[in-house]
């Protein structure tokens, strides 16, 4: 099978993560530029595959299955690795945690979904919150050089780079609740039909 270019780009992403991770490790200003750049690159990419797509006709169904699963490793990368250096830290976690969770439970329900042939299309303000989060882990990323360059009398890049993720997380929380409603909509719908199916089968004459 020959694949299209907005595919090898997602392929490209997810090849990216390992790299990412291991560079986070370098010591010194490496172990946070590298890091930062591959970051962004990979976050562009993931713009860059979604317009191509449509703008060369190439929207494929490899490319919706790779595509959520290759910005869910980045960000969930991302976010561990900023915990575990404690670059995230405190009740900090929790505006990761909430941003993990929804990243499963929107899984979960373009799974299922998808089983009932229901789309579920991404809302402009999900859009939105997507941007502000990676801009968010993309800043908390350039670790101390970051601060060197950005650094006020109250507020330095990680400051920054924290607010911007709390901002993204509690949009993950409104409209995760929307993505929420809307499967168990429909859900019980799907549940109303069976059983009204079950019940003509057993009245019927």
């Amino acid at each position: 099978m020959k694949l299209k270019i907005p595919n090898i780009l997602t392929i490209g992403r997810i090849i990216i993560v390992p790299i990412f991770v291991i560079t986070f490790f370098l010591p010194g200003m490496y172990g946070d530029l590298i890091p930062f750049f591959l970051f962004v690159g990979a976050s562009f990419t993931d713009y860059l595959d979604g317009l191509l797509a449509r703008i060369l006709k190439e929207e494929s169904k490899l490319g919706e299955l790779l595509d959520p699963i290759a910005d869910k490793i980045l960000v969930c990368a991302a976010l561990v690795l900023l915990v575990m250096n404690e670059t995230i830290k405190n009740y900090e976690v929790i505006a990761a945690i909430i941003i993990l969770t929804r990243e499963i439970l929107i899984s979960s329900l373009r799974e299922f979904l998808a089983k009932i042939s229901v789309s579920m299309p991404v809302t402009n303000l999900a859009k939105f919150k997507t941007f502000l989060q990676m801009f968010a882990i993309s800043i908390l990323l350039t670790g101390e050089v970051g601060n060197t360059v950005v650094n006020f009398e109250d507020y330095n890049a990680q400051t920054i780079g924290i607010i911007l993720l709390w901002v993204s997380a509690f949009l993950t929380l409104y409209t995760g609740y929307g993505y929420l409603a809307k499967g168990i909509d429909h859900a019980i719908a799907e549940d109303n039909r069976n059983y009204a199916s079950f019940f003509f089968f057993l009245t019927r004459p």
